[in-house]
């Protein structure tokens, strides 16, 4: 059996959760806080806070820019559903947009579109680890400034859209030279037991907002909604006497462990030198089998401005039908050979059509998703199950 996306555990992997255990400090401390020094190092962003999910990162930034019922967030069709899900907690309105027909990003000319004076914040996707157009994403909140509507010391302080990236897949991808983190005000990643860099469970929000909005101060103030409005952690009141502390808001549990982060910090220190070498490794062989079949749509990975980092080996295939990539799919299964699709997206789900939702409006979204089929690309995989998935899958597609 070929897998689809296992993480990689080894040695020293075991080791450094080993060593957290035995260190009697295994909730948010020294390992946690060090991981996020060490992000924002990477990433050139001005500061990082970790917590257990990029789903929580994205939810607690429509909450600090105190998104609310009436108010607008434009995203994607084609993501996952934490996406749109945070904005419905908030008691916002999900205004779907399509994505480009080159590859699965947000198309920046219907985001335009698709801005009102109740539109409060942008949230882009970077699919598969390809950053989207942020030069043109950040220039369009600049030149809509004058319609948008601030009603709270945030968003004043802002004085436009807040452009919040869902940078769950794009760890170490670059945009202009630049890794993502730091390419616009916010962006969340994710450390998810598939993602290219896991903490089992984990995600990021790499704070990155203009002047005057005090870095360090927003961080505090992050820190304290996501552990249930606590002014102090339970690091902070180790010190001795310190143990007095107060509830300054109805805050969230949101925060990472230092078992996480221990993982974190591993998957990091070899993150561009070993995982993102080997990933591109095996999606160049991928591309060398697969290059040469006219009805196949390779993914893009590099453009003159963007450097992916190889998360998702998405394939869409031409001329097909949805009937005719499930049954692929079904055929390649049978071969013991995993593969998936990225992602149905979330105006077909149950919950947005009943919200009066219609794919048919995202025409873009819906082509790209009839006829994908996302490939397994996993580090520990080998050239022989390589070249085994190409056989399967192509065996699969000449049966049609």
């Amino acid at each position: 059996m070929i897998p689809f996306s296992p993480p990689r555990i080894d040695d020293k992997i075991i080791n450094e959760v080993i060593a957290t255990l035995k260190s009697g400090w295994i909730t948010t401390g020294p390992r946690t806080k060090l991981f996020e020094k060490k992000l924002t190092e990477y990433c050139g962003n001005k500061s990082t806070l970790c917590l257990n999910s990029a789903t929580a990162g994205l939810e607690i930034m429509l909450r600090w820019f105190d998104v609310k019922a009436g108010d607008e967030v434009i995203l994607p069709a084609y993501t996952y559903s934490a996406t749109a899900n945070v904005i419905i907690h908030c008691g916002a309105k999900p205004v779907f947009v399509d994505v480009n027909t080159n590859d699965f990003n947000i198309n920046v000319a219907e985001i335009e579109k698709a801005i009102t004076s109740r539109t409060k914040v942008i949230m882009p996707v970077d699919f598969a680890g390809l950053p989207c157009d942020y030069n043109e994403i950040n220039a369009l909140v600049k030149k809509h400034q004058a319609i948008f509507k601030a009603e709270s010391e945030n968003q004043k302080k802002l004085g436009r859209i807040l452009v919040l990236s869902d940078s769950a897949h794009s760890v170490g991808a670059t945009y202009n030279d630049k890794k993502t983190g730091s390419l616009t005000d916010v962006s969340v990643f994710s450390f998810h037991a598939v993602k290219n860099l896991t903490t089992a469970e984990g995600g990021a929000i790499a704070l990155n907002l203009p002047e005057p909005f005090d870095y360090e101060e927003v961080y505090k103030t992050l820190c304290i909604k996501t552990l249930h409005g606590q002014n102090k952690d339970a690091l902070a009141k180790t010190q001795k006497g310190n143990w007095r502390y107060d509830i300054i808001e109805a805050g969230y549990k949101c925060n990472m462990t230092d078992i996480s982060a221990a993982i974190g910090l591993i998957e990091l220190d070899r993150y561009d030198n070993d995982t993102l070498k080997k990933r591109k490794y095996i999606a160049d062989k991928y591309k060398s089998i697969l290059g040469s079949s006219e009805r196949l749509q390779l993914p893009v990975f590099e453009t003159t401005t963007k450097k992916s980092c190889y998360h998702l080996f998405p394939l869409r295939i031409k001329d097909i039908t949805e009937v005719q990539r499930d049954e692929m799919i079904q055929k390649i299964s049978k071969e013991d050979v995993s593969v998936n699709v990225h992602f149905i997206p979330v105006p077909m789900m149950s919950f947005y059509k009943g919200l009066g939702y219609d794919i048919r409006n995202y025409p873009a979204t819906f082509d790209n998703y009839s006829r994908e089929i996302t490939l397994p690309l996993f580090y520990d995989l080998t050239d022989e199950q390589v070249e085994r998935v190409c056989k399967v899958f192509l065996d699969a597609l000449n049966s049609l």
